[in-house]
């Protein structure tokens, strides 16, 4: 074995269709190769019989702005702040991962603004002097409504970075919000708006998607067909949804709020996207569809992290054990294989010779799987 190579032996391969005990060779950043028998090779690591599966590809986190704004009205430093949320992500067994920054927030109180190019900036740098352990991208989710989106979308379209774009729009009556109570419920609580105040910022959203969202949303649309970027949509929630965004040729399905709107979506090829924590909680925080409802249909194409970055992992596995759920490989490509090439990213996301060797090694304990190793283009990062 040479000093470029290495040999995980005794490891339950997770391949496309079936899991099979074997032996997986890396060498120069690559899987070198795959073999459904144990390796004899002196020097080769023993997995002890865990599973071994690609690195997670996450296209969808807001993980990274907790680390800038830890708390409210709470900045911390820019490069510290990346390199944590980077750890956290190799730890999660995320070798992959479009870290998701917000453009024209509805709250004018937020940091995300003010933080926005210092996020992006602090991102690529940990990249650019080879300090990040995973692969980043970036995802800029666009909130259509806010009368500044276009303008900051337009600073941010050519960074190096970006190969993802979401089209958001959060105004109340709609979408994720289609009850009017339960949007006051959410903002009232989030921001400590009186009714009066709340019924003026209403007032304000519903006159700012009225007048900027179609527009924006059709404009950020053609910017990124003629870039090359992917594009996704974001809490479609009806068959007039979907058909929109499939008029701007959107990829990704995200977090579709109802039935009808996953099963529009998943018929016309736009990989549907659900968060883990619907799956690990059992349902959705704000009351629209279960994840699990649609894997029973058979069609939850992707899962993301979203919010909380071990719960990928965790529900991949959930998902193969629940009632009416996926095999295990087909369960595993839902944060592997299919996101990697909703986003055009070939070069991973299977255990296949001549790919990225970006491995997860995981156990089962309780039935809960917990990282043992994870590696980066053969780089082990955890």
């Amino acid at each position: 074995m040479s000093a470029n190579e290495q040999i995980l032996t005794n490891a339950r391969l997770i391949l496309d269709d079936e899991v099979v005990t074997g032996s997986l060779v890396i060498r120069d950043g690559l899987i070198a190769g795959l073999d459904a028998a144990p390796s004899r090779a002196p020097g080769a690591i023993d997995c002890d019989g865990d599973y071994l599966l690609p690195g997670l590809v996450e296209l969808h986190t807001d993980n990274m702005e907790k680390y800038f704004q830890p708390r409210p009205k709470v900045a911390w430093p820019s490069r510290q702040a990346a390199l944590a949320h980077d750890a956290q992500m190799a730890a999660s067994g995320i070798t992959t991962v479009f870290d998701a920054v917000s453009i024209g927030d509805v709250d004018e109180q937020s940091m995300r603004h003010g933080a926005l190019h210092e996020m992006v900036q602090a991102l690529s740098g940990i990249v650019d002097d080879g300090l990040a352990r995973v692969d980043h991208r970036l995802h800029l989710r666009c909130e259509v409504c806010h009368p500044e989106t276009l303008a900051r979308f337009d600073e941010l379209a050519d960074a190096p970075l970006l190969g993802l774009v979401s089209l958001m729009d959060h105004a109340p009556g709609q979408r994720q919000f289609v009850s009017l109570d339960a949007y006051r419920t959410y903002y009232q609580g989030k921001h400590g708006l009186d009714d009066r105040a709340l019924e003026t910022f209403i007032a304000q959203q519903l006159s700012n998607s009225e007048r900027y969202s179609a527009e924006h949303r059709r404009l950020i649309a053609e910017r990124c067909r003629t870039r090359g970027l992917a594009l996704a949509s974001h809490d479609d929630a009806t068959i007039a949804h979907v058909a929109e965004s499939r008029e701007y040729g959107t990829r990704v399905a995200e977090f579709p709020t109802t039935r009808e709107a996953a099963e529009a979506s998943h018929r016309h090829a736009m990989a549907v996207m659900m968060g883990a924590p619907n799956v690990v909680r059992g349902g959705s925080h704000s009351g629209n569809i279960a994840a699990a409802e649609l894997v029973r249909l058979g069609v939850l194409d992707i899962l993301s992290s979203d919010y909380y970055p071990a719960a990928l992992l965790d529900a991949v596995f959930r998902v193969a054990e629940m009632e009416g759920g996926y095999a295990l490989p087909r369960a595993v490509a839902t944060a592997t294989r299919t996101p990697a090439a909703a986003v055009g990213l070939e070069d991973r996301g299977r255990l296949a010779e001549g790919l990225r060797a970006d491995l997860l090694r995981t156990r089962l304990v309780d039935g809960h799987p917990l990282v043992q190793r994870v590696w980066s283009r053969g780089r082990q990062v955890h």
